[in-house]
């Protein structure tokens, strides 16, 4: 059993997009308006997924959280605004954010992933707080490095991590880590999680990768955006040319490329497969 994680966020939530958006902007929500086509898609094709949402949209529509539950879907925690947890000022800011989320979902929350899987050692002190607030998993590493991220010596199965040992099983962990599925391209080894690289590589060398883990036993954990699933809702703004690329390259093949995977592939939520464990 395999592990999707649908992070759901909005069209100005993404890095490369808030990076050139201009100051003082009025940001409206829109990717929101795909949710119930994301569940009817679920159910369509007889999946579970956690949904990592960022906080702040269910302050601005507080039924998504009962749409998300009601259909046997997991909510999980992806800070309140989409902030990297390695930028300067958000440390102080992480703890209040959880409390708030906490509140927003009736303490329904165990799992937690960090925007632009920003979980590295600077940014470790996030699993300390996470355990005193008593989560039970974070899925924000990948074994693999990029310009915007990536932990390269870790573990490709699940783990116990803690904030003095990011990358390697800490015994004495509380959390568990499901770090993001990766593969080797071209004699490199790259993330295959989904995402941008869902969209650019082919469908061969991402269902090898599941296969391979799969004949290890190990989870394959699987991510795609709301906006991916959704493009309909999700602008086109004036972007430089590598940030456009990333952003919007095959963006309309997302949910058929994901469908592909979820009709071969068996997925179930976090919470779920933990619960399987026990």
């Amino acid at each position: 059993m395999n592990l999707l994680g649908i992070d759901f966020e909005d069209w100005y939530h993404p890095q490369l997009i808030k990076e050139n958006l201009p100051p003082g902007g009025k940001l409206e929500p829109k990717v929101i308006q795909g949710i119930d086509k994301i569940l009817d898609w679920l159910r369509q094709n007889d999946t579970l997924a956690t949904f990592f949402v960022v906080g702040e949209l269910l302050e601005y529509e507080p039924e998504l959280l009962d749409k998300i539950i009601e259909n046997d879907h997991e909510i999980g925690f992806h800070t309140m605004h989409h902030n990297r947890l390695d930028e300067d000022d958000f440390k102080g800011k992480f703890s209040q954010e959880l409390d708030r989320f906490t509140e927003l979902t009736q303490k329904r929350s165990i799992g937690f992933r960090a925007p632009t899987f920003s979980l590295n050692n600077i940014s470790s002190w996030a699993i300390d707080t996470l355990e005193q607030k008593k989560y039970l998993y974070d899925s924000s590493i990948i074994p693999a490095k990029t310009s915007l991220y990536g932990n390269p010596d870790a573990e490709k199965k699940p783990y116990k991590i803690s904030s003095n040992s990011l990358e390697k099983n800490d015994e004495n962990g509380n959390l568990i880590e499901f770090p993001l599925l990766t593969t080797t391209f071209l004699g490199k080894k790259i993330p295959a999680a989904g995402g941008f690289y869902l969209r650019t590589l082919p469908m061969k060398v991402i269902k090898n990768a599941i296969k391979n883990q799969e004949e290890k036993q190990i989870p394959s954990s699987f991510y795609i955006h709301s906006w991916e699933l959704t493009p309909e809702f999700m602008p086109r703004i004036d972007l430089p040319i590598k940030e456009k690329f990333i952003t919007y390259h095959n963006l309309e093949k997302s949910m058929s490329k994901m469908t592909e995977i979820i009709k071969k592939f068996e997925f179930t939520t976090f919470k779920k497969y933990i619960s399987n464990l026990n």
